[in-house]
């Protein structure tokens, strides 16, 4: 029996991109994002509003713990430890995706985008099957 796949991105600070395991505390969760798992596949973005440069690793998650709400307006939150397994072969953050920005369509790049980078804050998203698979392509 094949494994299901599950996708996930995170944008955050990224102090040591280089490093072999990461771990991110009560980061906030969108576009699916809450539903992050140990043992799914989780994309790493170095934040550019921390002075990263976009796709820096691919990992596994580890370690998963959801974190309880404050507020009740608050949005859900995640603490994830990632096990690095890749890093990427080309750039890809904001400066590539803007041409994709408000395009209609399947386009990984315009997921992305509308994900990521339509907000300025740093989260966990959820991704689709066929983006997953063309950030996969990139390691």
């Amino acid at each position: 029996m094949t494994a299901i796949v599950r996708w996930f991105a995170i944008k955050a600070e990224v102090p040591d991109p280089d490093a072999a395991s990461f771990v991110f505390v009560a980061q906030k969760t969108m576009y699916g994002g809450k539903g992050a798992k140990v043992g799914d596949v989780i994309f790493i973005f170095a934040s550019e509003n921390h002075g990263g440069t976009g796709l820096v690793a691919k990992g596994v998650i580890t370690a998963c713990e959801s974190i309880a709400k404050t507020a009740e307006r608050q949005t859900p939150r995640i603490s994830i430890a990632v096990e690095r397994s890749g890093s990427n072969k080309r750039p890809l953050g904001r400066a590539q995706l803007r041409s994709f920005r408000g395009q209609a369509g399947d386009a990984p790049e315009a997921e992305l985008d509308f994900k990521l980078y339509r907000q300025a804050t740093d989260k966990i998203v959820g991704l689709t099957d066929g983006t997953g698979k063309f950030l996969n392509g990139l390691f």
